[in-house]
């Protein structure tokens, strides 16, 4: 559940999430920090698309929201 007009980040952490993404080098939990777009910690994978930044982000309804190992690599557009 979220509010209108709340970042999917924002959303995440009121929901009790505190990691969004595993660091690809060391493996370890990262999670929202800056919440206003600079420091890419809070990415995840929404609506199947990966590397969005759930802080700039705001939800929608149905909104599909996932959690990803690392940066993911940008599809190959057929």
């Amino acid at each position: 559940m979220a509010r209108q007009g709340d970042s999917v980040a924002a959303a995440l952490l009121a929901a009790g999430y505190d990691s969004t993404r595993r660091s690809p080098v060391s493996g370890a939990a990262r999670g929202p920090y800056c919440m206003m777009g600079v420091c890419f910690e809070c990415l995840v994978k929404i609506d199947g698309r990966p590397n969005r930044q759930g802080c700039m982000t705001n939800v929608a309804e149905g909104m599909r929201i996932e959690t990803q190992d690392g940066a993911a690599m940008p599809r190959q557009e057929e």
